[in-house]
């Protein structure tokens, strides 16, 4: 599925989003943002879709940021600039949200709104030749407040603050000890390595993991926003399900279990 700039497959329990811009180190434009909004949308309505792998073609980038050559035409104005965010921005949201575990695939760089995609994502996996930065202060950008928020959920405001106000980059063993990423892979095995992770996911009990992942993005809120409600239904569930079940007997059995989300 897709089109040129933005492609997209299923195989395995896995869905697979790519940014193929790969002659402008994969920086997205409108045009590529509304592409994945719907390839999202097709993807959380799957059932059989259970993990979601963001990359970016040609293997010298993930995503480099919006497409400065398409400022002039989708981000010349104020109000341009803010139709522009209000879309980005609404699926950013729409990827927190998923029930699914998203997975960055960090081969290159990774820069601006890629690393935005990046800290939206649950995990981020990296090669060693990545390079991450947040040069907004270079451009004369505003940066949203939501983004900043998620960087700094995810390596802290120390760390936060010195990639917003320096514009610098940091390589990946420098990121990998902020926690921007959870594992550095030698060049060439980040593929393999993601699609492994991937299937493993994939292959665990989809209830559960529903379940955590929307429980650890509760524990992220402040505490007057959380849900308690929602927690308890979410792990009546997982014991009330077929999976539940299946997952005692295969135990048991001493065999791989094999769940359906149900």
């Amino acid at each position: 599925m897709g089109d040129d700039k933005m492609l997209a497959a299923k195989a395995d329990g896995i869905g697979r989003v790519t940014f193929n811009n790969p002659e402008r180190r994969n920086a997205v434009s409108l045009e590529m943002w509304e592409r994945a909004e719907a390839i999202l949308r097709d993807f959380a309505a799957d059932d059989a879709v259970r993990v979601i792998v963001f990359a970016g073609a040609g293997g010298k980038a993930f995503v480099s940021g919006a497409d400065i050559s398409k400022f002039e035409s989708e981000r010349a104005t104020l109000e341009a600039a803010q139709a522009y965010n209000a879309r980005v921005d609404g699926l950013m949201r729409d990827i927190e949200a998923l029930p699914k575990p998203t997975i960055a695939e960090i081969d290159g760089f990774c820069i601006g709104g890629g690393l935005g995609l990046a800290v939206t994502c649950d995990l981020r996996f990296a090669s060693a030749k990545s390079q991450f930065g947040l040069p907004a202060a270079r451009l004369g950008l505003g940066y949203r407040f939501d983004g900043l928020k998620r960087l700094v959920d995810t390596v802290g405001a120390g760390a936060a603050r010195d990639l917003a106000f320096s514009g610098r980059r940091l390589d990946a063993a420098e990121a990998l000890a902020v926690g921007l990423v959870q594992k550095v892979l030698p060049d060439g095995a980040l593929a393999a390595f993601v699609e492994d992770y991937a299937r493993t996911v994939a292959t665990n009990a989809p209830l559960t993991v529903k379940a955590m992942k929307l429980m650890i993005n509760e524990a992220l809120k402040s505490e007057s926003d959380r849900d308690p409600a929602l927690w308890k239904q979410l792990v009546d569930d997982a014991f009330a399900s077929e999976d539940y079940a299946e997952g005692r007997r295969a135990f048991m059995e001493k065999r791989e279990p094999k769940f359906k989300g149900r």
